[in-house]
């Protein structure tokens, strides 16, 4: 390798001169060959490889690829820190390098072909390629397309074709992205034949205008689709030769230009506006050559348009005229077998997974995605913040000396990255604002890209956090403010603002606002998502935010055993990296939603159903939250259940509601007669009310649920279980034997242990968490959302109290006629805090009450994990099912509980908890009925109901694993009924648990019956 190609790895320059300038990414019928498949493959460890000709070492790799993931050294992962020194713009020498090499022979198509283009879609981090020996040149942007001339370079009959790819160079600086480094050629390798007469360049603008200047469903049809409108067609670029025709044939659009002086906008009424909601996309071709009158070869280009008009009118972010509220997600390219490496009907899954649980908008973090991706958008309907592929988190460490956003060295390199980011993606209607990059700090290069995106595109605003001063953006962003912060942004008392004086925080209030990561979704959790969505509600000035992050990105790795497991950052003895900090998404890394999907789909639902019943009348509220859509596409029905069985159920028809509408109609006489009748002991009347597709989409089929709500219309308190006439028997008390210091035993024969009072839970990420001030110990109220910056995590306390090690002495035991009387005391070494426990059995005409009563003693200065006791199960009821009545059918906490209904549910055992990654606590069911599993029923007692876990291991064997291999074998099945459970919060990267959802040391009474 020549001293100019390394220099080239420590140079701010993006690529060389025989790059090609950007262009769209277009769908044409030219011919294109591509090369994905098997290439020759060698691995280095070192920049400076051997020569392409030195024949050891060779061996295959497919492309598109990531060699780490084919055995080639390994995957590492860092969210801010840089793997190596940060000494810009030097790579470090330990510098892995791939070489590429295979043959091709031009098929017969290309023969008309007046240029041959070469293209790259995707690289990490720098490659330099040769044509028959030729050089060609070099690029980086590991995300971004390349594009060279290779014309002059192809000969008759067999070319070869290598590419020598460096992990690490300048480039790496931009893009500490906070996922896995993974090197190569991941996305497409294609030769694109360009004819004589090419179509090289399109930018295509389709704007929408109400008929009467009015909103985008102004005289919304019984259809569902919004009143039809005038559809401007313009183009900024046509990079063409003419003569090109332009139609849309469903629009009856057919012109012929001559010349590009002849290109004028075309207005065209009857037009349905395009929406995330409403995607309606028309079909247009442009076409040059002798098709459209020329003389010589041509090509015809497809495009889809979706007529859309993006505007800020004051602190309001509108298409088509109507306020944006974001429910979205920042969605990273990453699969745990490919990697980056782009499958399209992945993505399409992907996507409709999205759709199917109220997921609106994608931003794309932090770099565009495959351009496929984009065309899914435009047809599923996403709003999109597309991304460049820029990041600097790492410069945090240096206090953001050395950052390239302010250094006059690096601005081609940032002028270069938001071209080739927007010029590639320009034309889809999915796209509604640009996003300069992420964490990267602020300077002048980013305020110089901001301006190059003006210059280009107008209309669609510019987005970048990091500008906290809002001097070169349009909308005001932000991570992770607290509740406060939010409400005083959106309008409520003005508070300091990060970064800004008086007058930029005027600016910054005066603009739309968008959380760009909030309710950060690592492990179990996110909480807080209600809260948040409150205030979206209560200021229009908010639009939303996109949750961190859509999935996890766990890379499937197998123990020495064979075990397969999904590795985080640290598995692979990586020397810097931030462990399972990658393992932060809604969706588990084999596709499977997280209950936290469920409840931010619950929140976010864009029809709000509720009902209220009292005094034998009532009604059913449907709102219509969307912004386009009515709810013609929907359908409605009820369900009045007794004690989760149905009794009645039908439809009602609330009408066709317009977007941002409401409608009201009658409950159903059915349940206002269930209502006022007579009850009996123990019964409790539900009204459940859903809205449901009313017939199949490009997401999801007929009745998938979109929406529901659900009341409680009448209940009757149980009648509380009497002591039987019978007693003891030896050592047995009904169906249960019990030891001489009063535990439980056996039950129908079967080996059980408990009650054990338990305060202990296998600590969420949250729970670990200290990102931001903790509630605990300051008020987030009184100290505008700050907190205690210098509180330890949850979880730090709790171990340092010994919540995970508590010692239980048995104070005083004692048999009564039916029944025994325990007296526990609990607590933890060198500590002078407890809690004092009483257990009283009771014998029952209905099997065995067990009431616990739970006090604390001492000083106790943190909150609780948990409260509540465990029972030991035989391990065998693990591979059944259990069944209950209560609350589900996913698990639900104190601030995550919106998804949960009342109902009975039947599950697997080992699903009812969440397989996250890093095991931790999961499965909490609260307030329930009655539970059965095997021979084991229980049933809870009084007003305070209870809330069960099911799992195979202790709490403190999850809270030791790192990886569920790490798991024992199990050796019992753990019932846990807990009085209360401490709410989630997202401290991982967020908010404390609010103080409403916190659990302090108190007295506790509950009841339930073994049966």
């Amino acid at each position: 390798m020549t001293n100019a190609a390394i220099d080239d790895l420590h140079t701010t320059t993006p690529g060389s001169a025989s790059r090609l300038a950007p262009r769209a990414w277009l769908h044409t019928d030219a011919p294109a060959l591509s090369l994905n498949g098997e290439w020759d493959f060698r691995w280095s460890p070192v920049a400076d490889a051997p020569p392409f000709d030195d024949a050891d070492g060779w061996g295959s790799l497919p492309v598109p690829a990531h060699w780490v993931l084919h055995g080639h050294g390994a995957p590492s992962y860092t969210n801010l820190q840089y793997p190596f020194p940060i000494d810009p713009p030097h790579p470090p020498e330990e510098n892995p390098t791939g070489d590429y090499r295979r043959t091709f022979t031009l098929p017969s198509s290309f023969d008309a072909a007046a240029r041959v283009l070469l293209r790259f879609d995707g690289v990490e981090s720098h490659f330099r390629v040769w044509l028959n020996d030729a050089l060609v040149g070099w690029s980086t942007g590991s995300r971004l397309a390349t594009e060279f001339d290779v014309t002059g370079l192809l000969r008759p009959g067999t070319n070869e074709v290598r590419v020598r790819v460096h992990q690490w160079s300048a480039a790496s600086y931009l893009e500490d992205q906070d996922q896995w480094w993974l090197p190569g050629i991941f996305r497409d390798v294609t030769l694109l034949a360009r004819p004589t007469a090419p179509i090289d360049d399109v930018f295509v603008r389709a704007g929408w205008t109400a008929v009467l200047g009015d909103a985008a469903t102004a005289g919304t049809a019984a259809s569902g689709r919004p009143a039809t409108g005038t559809g401007t067609i313009t183009f900024p670029t046509l990079d063409a030769v003419f003569p090109v025709r332009f139609a849309v044939p469903s629009l009856g659009v057919d012109v012929v230009w001559a010349e590009a002086d002849d290109v004028q906008p075309i207005e065209v009424d009857g037009v349905e506006p395009w929406s995330a909601e409403l995607p309606r996309l028309y079909d247009a071709t442009l076409v040059s050559g002798t098709d459209a009158g020329g003389s010589s070869g041509g090509e015809a280009v497809s495009l889809r348009l979706g007529f859309r008009t993006v505007a800020i009118e004051g602190d309001r972010f509108l298409v088509n005229g109507e306020r944006v509220v974001f429910h979205g997600v920042n969605r990273h390219e990453t699969h745990p077998e490919r990697g980056r490496v782009f499958d399209e009907e992945h993505a399409r899954a992907d996507m409709a997974l999205m759709k199917r649980h109220n997921v609106n908008a994608i931003r794309t973090s932090h770099y565009p995605p495959h351009p496929r991706v984009l065309d899914l958008a435009d047809e599923l309907g996403f709003w999109v913040i597309l991304e460049c592929d820029l990041e600097t988190h790492g410069f945090v460490f240096t206090d953001w000396v050395g950052n390239p956003s302010d250094d006059p060295a690096w601005r081609d390199a940032y002028l270069d990255r938001i071209a080739r980011t927007l010029e590639r993606d320009k034309n889809h209607a999915s796209i509604v604002m640009w996003s300069l990059g992420n964490e990267s700090g602020t300077g002048r290069n980013l305020a110089a890209m901001s301006q190059w995106v003006h210059d280009r595109d107008a209309e669609r605003p510019v987005h970048y956090e990091g500008d906290y001063t809002g001097e070169y953006t349009d909308v005001y962003s932000r991570m992770y403010p607290s509740l406060q912060e939010t409400e005083s942004i959106g309008g409520g008392p003005a508070t300091p603002l990060l970064g800004c004086g008086p007058a930029a925080a005027a600016r910054q209030r005066s603009k739309p606002f968008i959380h760009c990561e909030y309710v950060h979704a690592m492990g179990n959790g996110p909480g807080q998502i209600a809260e948040y969505e409150a205030l979206v509600d209560r200021y229009p000035r908010l639009h939303g935010g996109f949750v961190w992050e859509w999935r996890d990105h766990g890379l499937l790795a197998h123990t020495a055993t064979g075990e397969p497991y999904y590795a985080y950052g640290g598995d692979f003895h990586e020397v810097v990296h931030d462990g399972n900090f990658v393992m932060d998404g809604l969706v588990l890394p084999d596709d499977t939603p997280t209950p936290g999907l469920a409840e931010f789909a619950a929140v976010v639902a864009p029809v709000r159903l509720s009902a209220s019943v009292a005094g034998g009348r009532g009604t059913v509220l449907v709102e219509n939250r969307y912004h386009s859509a009515s709810t013609a596409g929907l359908r409605f029905r009820w369900t009045l259940t007794r004690n989760g069985v149905v009794e009645h159920e039908g439809r009602f028809a609330p009408g066709v509601v317009a977007a941002r509408q409401s409608a009201t109609v009658p409950v159903p006489p059915e349940v206002l007669d269930a209502a006022t009748a007579e009850l009996a002991p123990g019964d409790e009347l539900w009204f459940d009310v859903v809205a449901e597709l009313a017939g199949p989409t490009a997401w999801a089929d007929t009745g998938h649920v979109v929406a529901r709500g659900q009341t409680l219309v009448a209940s009757r308190p149980a009648e509380a279980p009497r002591a039987s006439g019978t007693g003891w028997d030896g050592d047995r008390l009904g169906d249960g034997t019990f030891s001489a210091r009063g535990d439980l035993v056996s039950w129908k024969g079967h080996e059980v242990a408990g009650p054990r009072l338990e305060l202990w839970r296998g600590p969420t990420d949250n729970d670990r968490g200290a990102s931001q001030g903790g509630y605990e110990t300051a008020d987030p109220v009184l100290t505008q959302g700050v907190g205690d910056p210098d509180a330890p995590s949850s979880a730090s306390k709790w171990t340092a109290r010994g919540l995970d090690r508590l010692t239980h002495r048995l104070v005083s035991v004692a048999r009564t006629d039916h029944g025994l009387e325990q007296h526990v005391r609990v607590a933890a070494a060198n500590s002078g805090w407890g809690v004092d426990v009483t257990h009283r059995w009771t014998l029952t005409a209905d099997g065995l009450v067990l009431q616990t009563d739970a006090v604390p003693f001492g000083d106790w200065d943190v909150t609780w994990p948990r409260i509540g006791v465990r029972f030991d199960l035989p391990p065998g009821l693990a591979d059944q099912e259990a069944t209950w009545f209560g609350t589900g059918p996913h698990e639900s906490y104190a601030d995550s509980s919106h998804a949960a209904r009342v109902g009975r549910f039947t599950a697997p055992v080992r699903s009812l908890g969440a397989a996250y990654s890093m095991p931790q606590e999961t499965g909490h069911r609260p307030a329930l009925r009655s539970l059965s599993v095997g021979p084991f029923t229980v049933t809870t007692v009084g007003s305070h109901r209870a809330g069960f876990t099911l799992s195979p291991w202790t709490a403190q064997q999850i809270g030791r694993a790192g990886h569920p291999y790490e798991l024992p074998a199990s050796e019992h099945l753990y019932l846990y009924l807990d009085a209360a459970q401490h709410g989630l919060g997202s401290r991982a990267c967020g908010l404390d648990v609010l103080p409403e959802h916190q659990l302090w040391p108190q007295a506790f009474s509950w009841s339930v019956l073994l049966a």
